[in-house]
Parts: C-alpha cells; sequence; structure tokens
C-alpha cells in the first residue's frame, strides 16, 4: 500500500514515541474509544502513526460531508479493513470497490432486501424473538443483554439468509462458530495494527496455528451449508444463498464462484448479526435509564398490538412503532456499531480548500463526533433524546450528518433488515416487560468487529399491557410522518435496498 497523505503533516496526539509512534493513545483494548478520547484536542483532521503506518481521521461535520460527495470521493480500505481479506476475502464489506466481485454481488443480491423479501423474514424474525422471550421468562435473576441477543440475531441471520439453524437458544453455551469467527476477526485486526510496527510479524507468528484452526473450522463450516444445499437439489432463490448459488447477472450472465459465496456467507453473518444486537443493547441501555421514554414506548406497543403481551407483531404493523424507531436511531447516533468509515479521492483534489489529496491517500471519518456535532444537534448533543428524530428535525438537518450504516453506493445493503427486526424485538419486550437497569452500570463497551455493550443487565417483570393508552400524536409524531417509509431519514433520501457498504 503506498504511504497514506506522504504530502503533509498534522495534529497528533502529545506522547508519540520513536518506532511505536502514537500506540499509546489508541492502546488496546479499546483503541477506538481512546482515539475518540485523544481527538479532543486535535482539530478537524489529525494523523496517528502506528511504525511506519499514518493513519488520518475527520472529526469535523463539512469536511465530512464533503467526503460524502460520491462523484468525488469512494470508498476505501484502511489497513484494519484490508487485513481482514485474510478471512472475508472479496466478500462485500471487504471487497474493493474495483473489484468485479463486488459489483456483481452488490446486483445480484439487491432481491434479497426488497419489501417482499422482507415480508418472507418477518415470520421468522418473530419465531426467534419468541425463543429469546422464552429464556427471559425462565431467568431466575437479571438477564446478561448483549449475549442473549447476539444468539438471537445470529440464529435470525442463519435462518432466513442460509436457512440454517445454530440451536442458539438449546444450550448456554456459545456456537463454536462464533468462536472461531471472533478469534479469526482479532487476529486480522492485529494483523491490520501490526503490520507496520518494527517486529510485528515477529508478533503475528505468536498465535498463528491457533488461527488456521479456527479460520479452517469457519471455512468448512461455511462449505458445508453450500455444499449441503447443493446436494439437495434445491434451485430456488428464496434466501441468500439460494441467490448466490442460482442467480446469474441480468446482462453479463455471470454468477458467484464458490469462494466468493462463502465469503459472502461470512460476510453477512458476522456483520449481519453483531450490528443488529448492538444496535439493540445500546437501544436498551439508553432506553431503560429513562422513565419518560420507557412509558411513552410502551404506550405505543401497547396501542399498536393491545391486551395480549403474547402478541405479535404484523409485518404492516412494525413501521407504526415510530416512538421505538426514534429510539433506536438515537441510540445508533450516540454510539453507531460501526463507528466509522473511510473515504478517498477518486483523482487528486483539495478537501476543506485547504488539505489535499491523491488517489492513494484515505481519511477515516469518526462518526460519533459528526453525529455529537452541538452545530447539528443542539446543546444537548451529548445527551439521549429520541426527539432528535422527530419528521420536523430531520428534515431541518443538512444531509450527510446521520450515518449509522455508511454513505453512498457501500452503504450497508442489510440496514433495511436490521432496522425491522430491531423495531420488531424492541416493540415486543417493551410489550411484554417492566426492564430495569441496575442504576449502578456504567456503560462498557467491547471493541470487536463492531462496538457492543458489555455488563448490560436487565431485571425483568412481567406487565400487563395497557392499550387504551394514548399515543403523543401531536403533527410532529404523526401527521407530519404520515405513511413515510421509516427508514428514509438513515438512507439520506437514497432507496434503502440499492446501496451497499463493505
Amino acid at each position: 500500500m503506498a504511504p497514506n497523505w506522504p504530502h503533509i503533516d498534522l495534529p497528533h496526539p502529545p506522547g508519540r514515541r520513536p518506532v511505536i509512534g502514537d500506540l499509546l493513545a489508541v492502546r488496546p483494548p479499546k483503541p477506538f474509544q481512546n482515539l475518540m478520547a485523544a481527538a479532543d484536542d486535535l482539530g478537524p483532521v489529525f494523523e496517528i502513526r502506528l511504525g511506519r503506518q499514518k493513519m488520518v481521521f475527520v472529526q469535523d461535520t463539512e469536511l465530512a460531508r464533503e467526503l460524502c460527495d460520491e462523484k468525488r470521493f469512494e470508498k476505501k480500505l484502511p489497513p484494519g479493513l484490508a487485513a481482514l481479506r485474510e478471512t472475508a476475502g472479496d466478500g462485500l464489506f471487504t471487497a474493493y470497490s474495483d473489484e468485479p466481485s463486488w459489483s456483481l454481488a452488490h446486483d445480484l443480491l439487491k432481491p434479497a432486501f426488497t419489501r417482499s423479501a422482507m415480508q418472507s423474514y418477518h415470520g421468522v424474525m418473530n419465531d426467534v424473538c419468541s425463543e429469546l422471550i422464552s429464556l427471559w421468562d425462565n431467568a431466575s435473576g437479571p438477564v446478561d443483554v448483549s449475549p442473549a441477543l447476539t444468539k438471537m440475531t445470529l440464529e435470525t441471520i442463519g435462518r432466513t439468509s442460509f436457512s440454517t439453524s445454530f440451536d442458539s437458544f438449546t444450550t448456554d453455551e456459545q456456537h463454536p462458530f462464533v468462536t472461531a469467527m471472533v478469534e479469526s476477526l482479532r487476529r486480522g485486526q492485529r494483523r491490520g495494527a501490526l503490520s507496520a510496527v518494527p517486529g510485528g510479524r515477529l508478533l503475528l507468528r505468536r498465535g498463528a496455528k491457533e488461527f488456521d484452526k479456527h479460520r479452517s473450522f469457519v471455512d468448512g463450516m461455511l462449505d458445508d451449508i453450500i455444499g449441503a444445499r447443493i446436494a439437495s437439489g434445491d434451485t430456488s432463490t428464496h434466501d441468500l444463498l439460494g441467490l448466490m448459488l442460482h442467480s446469474a447477472h441480468e446482462e453479463s450472465g455471470d454468477k458467484l464462484d464458490p469462494l466468493n459465496i462463502r465469503y459472502q456467507i461470512n460476510t453477512f453473518l458476522v456483520a449481519g448479526h453483531e450490528t443488529t444486537s448492538g444496535a439493540l443493547s445500546f437501544a436498551l441501555h439508553y432506553m431503560t435509564r429513562d422513565p419518560s421514554v420507557v412509558a411513552k414506548a410502551q404506550a405505543e406497543t401497547d396501542a399498536v398490538l393491545g391486551a395480549d403481551p403474547d402478541a405479535e407483531p404484523a409485518f404492516e404493523q412494525v413501521a407504526k412503532f415510530r416512538y421505538l424507531r426514534r429510539c433506536l436511531d438515537e441510540a445508533l447516533r450516540l454510539w453507531p456499531t460501526a463507528p466509522a468509515f473511510t473515504r478517498g479521492p477518486r483523482t487528486s483534489t483539495v478537501v476543506g480548500g485547504r488539505y489535499p489529496m491523491g488517489p492513494d491517500d484515505w481519511a477515516t471519518v469518526l462518526i460519533p463526533k459528526i453525529h455529537r456535532d452541538p452545530a447539528v444537534w443542539g446543546e444537548q448533543a451529548e445527551s439521549y433524546d429520541p426527539d432528535h428524530f422527530l419528521p420536523a428535525n430531520v428534515r431541518a438537518r443538512p444531509a450527510h450528518t446521520y450515518f449509522p450504516f455508511g454513505v453512498g453506493e457501500r452503504a450497508c445493503i442489510g440496514r433495511q433488515f436490521t432496522l425491522h427486526e430491531a423495531v420488531l424485538v424492541l416493540a415486543r419486550l417493551f410489550h411484554r416487560y417492566d426492564m430495569k437497569a441496575d442504576p449502578a452500570y456504567e456503560l462498557a463497551i467491547a471493541e470487536r468487529l463492531t462496538l457492543m455493550p458489555v455488563g448490560l443487565e436487565l431485571s425483568l417483570t412481567r406487565r400487563t399491557p395497557s392499550p387504551e393508552a394514548i399515543l403523543d400524536r401531536s403533527p410532529d409524531s404523526a401527521a407530519a410522518e404520515g405513511d413515510a417509509c421509516p427508514v428514509d431519514h438513515v438512507a439520506e433520501a437514497m432507496c434503502p435496498v440499492t446501496h451497499t457498504r463493505g
């Protein structure tokens, strides 16, 4: 990889050392959170050096908006993401934009996220959520939120996309696929961090055999899923795997090769369950700490679902949970589970009128910094407030100031899936339970491929729904919303099924 921004020196955290550079400022196990703290006094654009590797970060809203211009800029793979190709290859998330496999997979998989496809997934989402509720109904004490939600979302993506069950709720143990997957990703992240540090290659030799064992397990399991479907003679395209095996591009006639299909399955299993469980966990953390938020959430679920605590939302009802959707959006504003994206120019250009960039240069946008800009979000930008997503407030904000699922043609292809599942789950949980958080708990966040709350426990009490609850139907909260697509403001007015991130 060519040197990044070799023509300019930028502000950096204090304490830079020979050889290791700024490693102490972004030390594991929380490099992103440490980076966020270090960035506070470094201005709109700054750099981090790790050995020979220079990384440039943007935390200024106007510069970030400029980088979102698809005509001038495109997605780039920073070293940490490029290192994941060791496991995920040219899957949607880790492919280079000019790789033919990316555009082919992008076009072939769009039908998997149309409205009709989402309707076919809806029943499975309800079924798996019922299994989570059964688990929580029988809990003898507070429930550990994030691991349970991760089981649920992994099971959902497995059943809907590949017709494969991980038997997530039949055992207390983590499925070996998850263990192997996490270890493979951890190795990839370490590889990206150590690739430019003197002696890094020697450090990577440690654990190489263990990594090879985990990667072989993951690859073998995915190949077994593919092989079993081929052997079954099933040529339908009812799920992602069917689309990948049996669809051909309508213009070129090209099909995905078996290795790329394995990479795509890996990508969807990893990204498809971690982002959703993280988003739900953050939402439950913030919502359960504000009684007024809980009251509004329960009033909405009761009004839509009625008096039966076992009620399952119909597909059309999910869009009616507008307040819950705002609660979810606000959690993703404060802590987007994929907290950064990297952009570079298509040709030489100047950013912000003062920062020259060549085609080999790239800069990473720190999404939480943009999401917390008081100039955009007001004086209470650091506080959790679902009213940030009232329709009038959404319309008043500039474009490209909220992007929890990335931007442009590489925005997350599965965001509609994530949002539908997450709102459905929130509705069922608030309809069924009074959930109490430990007042002594302080948010702790683990950094894997995505961000995830850890140690978040909730005490659950079964409740009796009150369907006579009166909802807030002020012009801003209901009439102004009308029947608009509930994901439009995330997509910056783009169609929610035609763009992918990855």
